[in-house]
C-alpha cells in the first residue's frame, strides 16, 4: 500500500506535514492517538517505535483495550447513477452489491 508502513505489526499512514518540513506517521487500528514525526523513513520507523511503546504501555496501565474494533458495517452514499453502475457491474458478476463492493475495497486495499 501507499504512505503505509508497519512498525512492530501495526500499520501506519504517513504523509508529509508542509508547515513542519516532517514526514508525520499515524498509527491506524488504535483506540486513541499515536502519531510520529521524522525527517526520514528510518526516523520515521525509529520514533514510530517509541510512540507506539509509550501507547500500549498506557494502555495497560489504564486497563483500556489498545486497538479499535471495527463492526465490518459501515453505510456508503453514492450518486444514484454510481449506485446503478455498481449494482450492474455486481450483477454482471453474478454477486450481489454487497459481495461485489467487498471484492473491490479488498482488492484496493491489497487485502
Amino acid at each position: 500500500m501507499n504512505n503505509v508502513i508497519e512498525i512492530d505489526g501495526h500499520k501506519a499512514v504517513v504523509s508529509l506535514d508542509p508547515d513542519l518540513g516532517l514526514l508525520r506517521g499515524e498509527f491506524l487500528g488504535l483506540n486513541g492517538g499515536a502519531d510520529f514525526y521524522g525527517e526520514s523513513i528510518e526516523a520515521l520507523r525509529r520514533e514510530g517505535a517509541i510512540s507506539l511503546a509509550v501507547f500500549l504501555e498506557m494502555c495497560a496501565e489504564k486497563g483500556v483495550e489498545p486497538h479499535r474494533q471495527f463492526s465490518g458495517k459501515f453505510n456508503l452514499r453514492l450518486d444514484p447513477k454510481l449506485h446503478e453502475a455498481a449494482v450492474i457491474a455486481a450483477r454482471a458478476k453474478d454477486k450481489s452489491l454487497n459481495e461485489w463492493i467487498a471484492d473491490v475495497i479488498a482488492q484496493a486495499a491489497e487485502h
